[in-house]
């Protein structure tokens, strides 16, 4: 198992999960699915599972930590087929441990594998149906519940069976599902969570939450999955089979500003290029008279870049990132731990000593590691520091997939910009604007759920999930002390 070095509360959200799906006789699928994960590693870091479909049977193998600490080559040389399913996950909903790892399976009326990234909203209310029909759950995932509707579905087969889940599921769900030696692929009616398909040489198909991983094993991109598209892949096609009425398209804005890879294309952006223009247009709203540009490593750099580009101060490397910072399996001491940020940054002290720095981050969630890392600079000889964030003050949780503090650990829920600096303690503090980073995107704001910057939820909460992270929490320990 892979340990994180704590327990806090996240100065970054988390995206929930990546999943992965691949049909291509004649390919090593498994290996395939492997290096597809490990492209999607960034999504999600506790667990990882792959299951392989042959004529006859499935092979299913997950387990806890990243995908090289879950599989090695004896694993993989063991898992022969014609398709497989994979998944990556972070916890939102559910504990975790093994029990949660996905492809989830479920055995029912049809046996089903499932590989969920999203979050429902009503995972309560089906819960509590599901359960006073019989059916008993082992994990306390939303994605459970959606796989044994399907394997449970009086429907007379799978395609309904997946169907009937669309149609009661309120959310965001990106899935890949194997049945009946088939692979299905789906999303929900706004497209919260991202999912594409590639073509693999001509004798093949890939599903995957992002264009990055089709790169890493040779698949050309084809087309994104519809927000509401039901689609069933073989070797030789992709066939729309289903399609919810979509409302409007809501992908999340934080795909956008910090969960995708740079590399990857969304609704036809190059990611990294919209980074780079958040950074431009974030010189032009917010100003500094500075020496230096630099940035939060990694996910502020193609910012920085832009904001350098625009307003001509010159970008150079301040803070060196330890790159495998919370992948160790050694907990520090408290000696260590008490060293707090140096762990996972440390400056380089010929950029910043004696120099006006504006540094560049992608969002500030809680405030506690952007003031360590002010303080860092100071420390460091910094003369002035003027903190530039590239996404708009994030005042309120998301439901659809996030690893989000509460509201009230918002640090931007209930103060002012001049508040948050007086916390954080840069000499200036300056936010894109919601219509700037619209524009960066080149696209308008009906493509995106804004929710965490303006409150406008496309999928209404409904009131027992408006509570703690705390109260959710203890609603998982409670469900799973009943599953157990």
């Amino acid at each position: 198992m892979c340990l994180h070095i704590d327990k806090e509360l996240p100065e970054k959200w988390h995206e929930e999960c990546g999943v992965f799906g691949v049909v291509a006789p004649g390919f090593e699928v498994a290996r395939l699915t492997y290096f597809g994960l490990f492209a999607l590693q960034h999504r999600g870091q506790e667990s990882a599972g792959i299951v392989v479909q042959t004529d006859k049977h499935v092979t299913c193998h997950k387990d806890m930590g990243l995908v090289t600490q879950a599989f090695n080559e004896k694993l993989l040389s063991m898992m022969h087929g014609y398709a497989a399913i994979g998944h990556v996950r972070y916890s939102t909903t559910g504990s975790s441990i093994v029990r949660n790892a996905q492809p989830i399976e479920a055995k029912g009326k049809r046996h089903i594998f499932l590989a969920h990234n999203g979050n429902l909203v009503n995972s309560t209310a089906l819960r509590n149906k599901y359960e006073n029909k019989g059916i008993s759950f082992s994990s306390t995932t939303d994605s459970e519940i959606m796989a044994e509707i399907i394997a449970d579905s009086d429907t007379g087969n799978v395609e309904k069976a997946i169907i009937e889940c669309m149609e009661v599921a309120r959310g965001a769900f990106s899935m890949v599902i194997m049945a009946e030696g088939r692979i299905f692929a789906l999303r929900d009616p706004h497209g919260i969570r991202p999912l594409c398909l590639g073509k693999l040489n001509n004798s093949g198909w890939v599903v995957a939450s992002e264009t990055c991983a089709l790169d890493i094993v040779g698949a050309d991109f084809f087309r994104d999955v519809a927000p509401g598209e039901l689609v069933e892949i073989t070797a030789t096609e992709v066939k729309t089979i289903h399609c919810v009425e979509s409302p409007r398209c809501a992908t999340c804005i934080f795909e956008f500003i910090y969960f995708a890879r740079p590399d990857s294309y969304l609704l036809d952006r190059c990611l990294y290029r919209v980074r780079e223009s958040m950074g431009q247009i974030l010189a032009r709203e917010a100003p500094a008279d500075a020496d230096v540009v630099i940035s939060v490593p990694d996910s502020g750099t193609p910012a920085a870049i832009g904001y350098a580009k625009e307003s001509g101060i010159p970008f150079q490397e301040g803070l060196i990132k330890n790159r495998y910072i919370g992948r160790t399996f050694i907990q520090p001491d408290q000696r260590i731990r008490a060293m707090g940020i140096k762990m996972k940054l440390n400056p380089l002290r010929d950029t910043i000593e004696g120099k006006r720095i504006v540094i560049v981050d992608d969002s500030i969630v809680r405030g506690t590691t952007s003031s360590k890392i002010i303080q860092l600079l100071r420390d460091s000889g910094a003369k002035e520091v003027h903190m530039r964030v590239s996404s708009p003050p994030v005042k309120n949780s998301c439901f659809y997939g996030i690893d989000t503090a509460t509201a009230s650990d918002l640090i931007a829920n209930s103060r002012t910009v001049e508040q948050i600096r007086e916390i954080i303690k840069p000499d200036t503090l300056k936010y894109l604007s919601i219509d700037g980073l619209v524009e960066a995107t080149g696209l308008t704001p009906d493509n995106f759920c804004l929710a965490c910057f303006n409150n406008d939820y496309p999928i209404s909460i409904p009131r027992q999930l408006d509570l703690t992270k705390m109260a959710l929490e203890n609603h998982d320990e409670v469900a799973l002390a009943k599953a157990t």
